[in-house]
């Protein structure tokens, strides 16, 4: 973290990540980050923050149901030593309103359910336990100079915080909005074939849907 700096010095600023919960009324499934800013002694103005969360994948265990779900993500365990590899998460951005010395500000990261987004998709595949997350910050902070006027400077990506992030905390935030239930993207065509199917056999849900074709499947095996 920054200690005391001279008036006009620019902020050399730290980052850390304190907790995470759903975001109670969103519109869709969302995660606030409690973030920890600390400027020192500067008088900062405001910050403009980018930031680039990723799952750090490689520091976690997984069991044998999670390893057989994330087959598709790294393929089979025994290439993980080289296929196992951080992902993207997200991107998102913050304004941070004016502050001296330390300010907490929340950050919003919105969750997916498309199973064929690669974060969603690592959620999903977990039991229990937590995710290793990165948060790397950029963006640009504003603060008054030596003679009192606006100066800005750019943050470099080497500000960075980790956070683990309980699975049952996803969890709750997807429950929220899909309860019970996920979400699955399909072609156009697939899905005009499936509801083709529907219709032929009077099905009242897409659930009824699938099932029925799983137990032709069943059946036919």
């Amino acid at each position: 973290m920054a200690g005391g700096l001279d008036a006009g010095a620019i902020p050399q600023l730290g980052f850390a990540v304190l907790d995470a919960a759903p975001v109670a009324h969103a519109a869709a499934p969302t995660l606030g980050f409690a973030l920890q800013i600390d400027g020192g002694a500067v008088a900062v103005r405001s910050i403009l923050l980018d930031v680039q969360v990723r799952i750090a994948a490689r520091r976690r265990a997984y069991d044998a149901a999670e390893q057989e779900r994330l087959f598709e993500l790294f393929g089979p365990t025994a290439d993980w030593g080289s296929s196992l590899q951080s992902l993207l998460w997200t991107r998102a951005t913050l304004v941070v309103p004016p502050f001296t010395g330390r300010t907490e500000a929340q950050l919003p990261v919105a969750c997916s359910y498309d199973l064929e987004v690669a974060g969603a998709r690592y959620f999903d595949a977990l039991g229990d336990g937590e995710v290793p997350l990165e948060f790397l910050f950029s963006g640009s902070v504003f603060y008054a100079g030596a003679d009192g006027r606006l100066q800005t400077a750019r943050i470099s990506w080497d500000g960075e915080a980790e956070y683990a992030l309980p699975v049952a905390v996803w969890r709750e935030t997807m429950e929220r909005h899909f309860r019970g239930s996920t979400w699955l993207r399909v072609q156009r065509d697939s899905f005009e074939r499936l509801r083709a199917y529907r219709a032929r056999h009077a099905l009242p849900t897409w659930e009824a849907t699938l099932d029925a074709l799983l137990r032709e499947e069943d059946e036919a095996g």
